[in-house]
């Protein structure tokens, strides 16, 4: 895979930041957009912006179509059996709350578990510490090894027959450990637990076969993967979502309105209450395009280059502790030694690259490596050595630089 070539196709990085070409280490947070998306979107407004499902003209039924054939992408791209078990909404923290909401606390007691791990993004603990709070149901953690892994042992002490709920990241956001799902899934199910996972760092990064995983739920966000922000995707087995109540209503959702009682669509529009966010679902209709053509096998060994690459340069650095395990996603989080994360960040942002600092939407993870915030350098398919280069060179000239200043 070519990835100079494939940087062309993004506009936004054909630029200069602070006098500096671009280097775009944040793609964890929010990737970048190539042309075939953007002009997706832009043909969509010009030509066929519309309301869907219920118009009959021309516009309608154009826009209709594009909605829904993105939809089968989507189904196509993770290898769901059918569109009904697709639900579009706004992001993973969106999708992870409707299963939160509507299948947790209909289906966990004060007997039960809810079972998640130190790893988690916030999307993914919050939701379950309120159906925690309002069901009385025990919310446990599975622990984590030195290096930010699990040990399936500890998979199978920490789930039990009174586990109904586990949620787990596929990818960490923080450490790129990559997580065994399909052995967890197995596990879960042994117990009688539904799997939940968190997809957001793994559907623009892996070849995802929700078939294969046997999870119960998959959510991931469409920015991540090269779409417009504003779009997601739950992913459910329709058995579950059949038995489901929504969990936001009126408009696009409604079959038969009465004065006292009301009936709702079939899957999967019962769960996308008012106009959905047509454009952008086109726009995650042509990223899944763009992705396809360029085949997940190759992102995938692409990145798995950028990581060892990553880990091998940064390594070299004296004062530089690296976080997480030796196998792992195309992330590389990282502190210097006494220079925040943010002061790093701001050097970094002087000579044109762009890094993430902060917690990341992962406070308990912060507190278990035993530190307030970290740095993040997250690669996608549009970087290279080169950038992996310049990261390095911008660190040494940071460490310089506050080596330098009298305290």
């Amino acid at each position: 895979m070519d990835a100079r070539a494939i940087r062309e196709q993004f506009p936004i990085l054909d630029q200069e930041v602070n006098g500096h070409p671009l280097v775009y280490l944040d793609s964890s947070a929010s990737s970048q957009k190539p042309l075939q998306v953007i002009e997706a979107v832009d043909h969509y407004y010009r030509t066929t912006n519309s309301n869907v499902h219920r118009g009959v003209h021309t516009l309608g039924s154009r826009a209709t179509d594009l909605y829904e054939g993105a939809r089968e992408k989507v189904r196509r791209f993770i290898n769901a059996k059918s569109t009904a078990e697709i639900i579009f909404n706004r992001g993973a923290t969106t999708a992870i709350n409707i299963v939160a909401q509507s299948y947790g606390l209909a289906n966990v007691t004060k007997e039960d578990e809810i079972v998640i791990t130190p790893m988690e993004h916030h999307s993914n603990i919050i939701p379950w510490q309120q159906v925690a709070k309002i069901t009385g149901a025990t919310l446990k953690y599975i622990p984590l090894q030195e290096d930010g892994t699990i040990s399936l042992d500890d998979v199978r002490k920490t789930v039990t027959s009174n586990t109904k709920i586990v949620a787990i990241a596929h990818i960490s956001n923080v450490l790129g450990t990559i997580n065994p799902i399909k052995e967890i899934t197995k596990i879960a199910h042994e117990n009688g637990a539904v799997i939940v996972v968190d997809g957001a760092q793994s559907a623009p990064h892996l070849q995802v076969d929700v078939q294969d995983l046997d999870c119960d739920f998959y959510t991931f966000s469409g920015h991540k993967m090269c779409a417009p922000t504003g779009i997601g995707v739950l992913y459910g087995k329709q058995a579950l979502l059949e038995k489901m109540e929504p969990v936001e209503f009126g408009g696009e959702m409604i079959d038969i309105v009465d004065m006292y009682e009301s009936t709702w669509k079939e899957l999967p529009w019962k769960f996308e209450g008012g106009t959905p966010i047509i454009a952008s679902a086109v726009g995650l209709g042509a990223a899944i395009d763009f992705l396809t053509d360029l085949g997940m096998d190759n992102i995938v060994q692409h990145e798995e280059k950028l990581a060892a690459y990553a880990l091998e340069r940064l390594s070299e650095i004296e004062g530089l502790t690296i976080y997480g395990p030796k196998k792992r996603a195309a992330l590389v989080t990282f502190n210097l030694d006494d220079v925040h994360p943010h002061d790093v960040s701001t050097v970094l942002d002087t000579e044109g690259i762009a890094i993430r600092a902060g917690h990341h939407c992962a406070q308990l993870l912060m507190k278990w490596l035993n530190t307030s915030a970290t740095a993040r350098a997250s690669m996608y398919l549009y970087n290279t050595e080169d950038d992996i280069d310049r990261l390095v060179a911008g660190l040494l000239k940071t460490k310089e630089y506050f080596g330098n200043v009298a305290y």
